[in-house]
């Protein structure tokens, strides 16, 4: 079976569930950029799809990177004078900051706020932070508690260690009819946020199930990697294959109620930067095309000019434009089943182009073909289609000479791709067309 046949089949409400599912199941799990929590993770996507783990030892040098130390955490803590937990890990992982170092103390308040982050802003909500490259340690906690502190002698607690020890990310790869490849890659390295990134690990899981099950023109390499050092080192350890991979994306906010938002490739023009472009032109829906820019997800680690991989980020609303981004609101109830399903079905529309665009030569190039006489008017479409279907067929036959790809050509006529796909079938069956 191929995509487009396994689109037709989809049940889009229970691969929402299945996809919102999975997002529950990783949700409680704290994880960083090393250690347990993301081994955690790896093993439950594996009882999905069968991952190999890579172990990567700390220290290893990474281009102008090192691989960090690994942090682990069991338990954290701030207790008042009462020792009552005011701050607790074991309620929220977003409490304590990631890579927090151990620490056992007794301080006064003033001292202790020094160490705590809010958003007074959001006075309810849990900020999300990270000291990933700066050794000190910190917690988060509501704006509103925070206003509840007293002047009193508190202490704290931090159950963690930051030691020598790898840092871990999952690939699956699976051959297709030739090896060049499709890059799909999703950061896995936040603890409970919802929409960045379980989002992305749940459709990339899933896209990798379906897709093992299909008949595939390319290959295509599935990366779980923690965030910009996960990118940097898998490229540092695959340089001398990367030139196999001729489209890619990277899959980031994928469930939150807003439209969807492309950005593009730093080549611009690249056939995925097209396909995706293509696909959200006829999706029906609103869309948000984004300039490439040096910032932002694991796209700009392809993208640097020293690989300069055709790989852009399909999302929905952007990182920093929803208020819960890098918040405790970014929860269980802020994605929803339907925008999982929705844009694990239009990640399906993109593999399907690429994998469909192929270039054809025109066998009765002086002036048009007698199509009539073919009967194929008729043969690919109703009475209502018979137009649209016309039309494709003669852009087709106009622009077949060797240089246009289908999606070149649908494009420019401005046409659904599944419509010049089709069109092209049809006069390749009858003889009007021959595939370079």
């Amino acid at each position: 079976m191929n995509i487009a046949d396994f689109k037709k089949k989809l049940n889009l409400d229970e691969v929402g569930r299945n996809m919102y599912q999975l997002v529950s199941e990783l949700y409680p799990i704290c994880r960083s950029i090393t250690g347990n929590g993301f081994r955690q993770t790896l093993k439950m996507i594996k009882a999905r799809v069968p991952l190999e783990i890579h172990e990567v030892p700390s220290g290893t040098p990474v281009f102008d990177w090192t691989v960090p130390k690994e942090w682990n955490i069991n338990d954290a803590y701030v207790k008042n004078s009462k020792g009552e937990r005011i701050i607790d890990f074991k309620k929220s992982n977003l409490h304590v900051v990631s890579y927090s170092t151990p620490i056992k103390a007794k301080m006064p308040l003033a001292e202790l706020k020094q160490h705590l982050f809010t958003l007074p802003e959001h006075p309810d909500w849990i900020p999300y932070r990270t000291s990933y490259y700066n050794e000190t340690w910190g917690f988060c906690l509501s704006h509103k508690q925070f206003l509840e502190l007293k002047d009193e002698i508190y202490e704290v607690y931090i159950d963690a260690s930051l030691e020598k020890g790898h840092l871990t990310y999952g690939e699956y790869f699976i051959k297709g009819q030739n090896t060049d490849e499709v890059l799909i890659s999703c950061h896995a390295c936040h603890p409970s946020l919802c929409n960045d990134n379980l989002s992305g690990v749940a459709l990339v899981t899933f896209l990798a199930q379906c897709l093992s099950a299909l008949s595939l023109r390319y290959s295509y390499r599935f990366l779980f990697i923690p965030g910009t050092i996960g990118s940097i080192t898998w490229l540092c350890l695959n340089e001398a294959y990367v030139s196999k991979i001729k489209h890619g994306l990277v899959a980031t906010l994928l469930g939150d109620t807003g439209h969807s938002a492309y950005k593009k490739s730093r080549q611009g023009n690249a056939e995925i930067d097209k396909a995706v472009m293509c696909m959200l032109k006829h999706s029906g829906l609103n869309y948000k095309i984004l300039d490439f820019s040096p910032y932002g997800y694991d796209e700009r680690q392809f993208c640097s000019p020293g690989f300069n991989l055709p790989v852009g980020c399909l999302m929905r609303t952007p990182h920093g434009q929803f208020p819960e981004y890098h918040t405790s609101a970014d929860n269980l109830d802020f994605v929803k089943p339907k925008y999982l399903a929705d844009s694990f079905f239009k990640y399906l529309a993109v593999f399907n182009i690429l994998e469909n665009n192929r270039k054809y030569l025109n066998q009765n190039p002086k002036c048009e073909p007698q199509l009539g006489k073919r009967g194929l008017y008729r043969l690919i479409g109703g009475q209502e289609n018979a137009k649209l279907n016309e039309l494709a067929m003669l852009w087709v036959l106009n622009l077949s000479d060797g240089s246009h790809s289908l999606l070149d050509i649908a494009e420019r006529a401005n046409l659904e791709f599944d419509l010049i796909k089709n069109a092209a079938a049809a006069l390749l069956k009858h003889g009007l067309l021959e595939e370079l």
